[in-house]
């Protein structure tokens, strides 16, 4: 398992936190409970794309979007089952990604920082489908609170430090410097493959 750069799961911080469509659910401090506020924002996109060309011997595919945008690209010899794949096969992509923020309690040990990955896929003879996921973890310290920018300084445990923005200023208020925080970033893509109806 190898320990993620501090500046790169800062920057999904700020990506996932800022960005829209994300269904947050947060779950501060609340009074006379004593437990440090945590936050958790995910969001689930799906599209769907239809087979345009394929040559099985290169492993080079082309998705035509809905828009009727399209994309090439080569299949990895890890997609198996790829001869399955037909010209006007539809294809369905799923993306997964959610992001939690907890302050850890005083004296509480920081969270085991690495990531790990995972994978499933079809099995032999099926229509290509597989899913592949992984989770980051890292830790910070809260170094610095600029509450008139709406900023908060977080320094990693390689020594590096980086300025965020939240989503929700109003969570700078549940937070003060010296805070460690735990933060998890998950990010998951499923893709199938599937039969498309003709129209009678």
């Amino acid at each position: 398992m190898r320990k993620p750069g501090f500046a790169w799961i800062a920057l999904l911080i700020v990506l996932s936190i800022a960005a829209g469509g994300c269904a947050t659910a947060p779950a501060g401090k609340s009074a006379g409970t004593g437990e440090p506020p945590s936050w958790q924002t995910s969001s689930l996109e799906v599209r769907t794309a239809t087979v345009e060309a394929i040559d099985q011997s290169t492993r080079m595919v082309t998705l035509k979007g809905p828009q009727g945008n399209s994309i090439t690209f080569k299949a990895g010899e890890e997609v198996r089952n790829l001869p399955q794949v037909k010209v006007g096969d539809e294809v369905k992509v799923g993306y997964y990604e959610s992001l939690e923020v907890r302050v850890l309690k005083e004296g509480e040990a920081a969270a085991a920082a690495g990531e790990s990955v995972a994978m499933a896929r079809a099995k032999a003879g099926e229509k290509p489908a597989g899913v592949v996921g992984r989770e980051v973890t890292v830790n910070a310290t809260i170094t610095a609170i600029d509450k008139a920018a709406k900023t908060a300084t977080l320094k990693g445990e390689d020594g590096k430090s980086v300025t965020v923005t939240p989503r929700d200023p109003k969570n700078l208020e549940k937070v003060k410097v010296g805070d460690r925080l735990v933060i998890v970033y998950t990010e998951a893509v499923a893709i199938s493959v599937e039969k498309v109806e003709k129209k009678k």
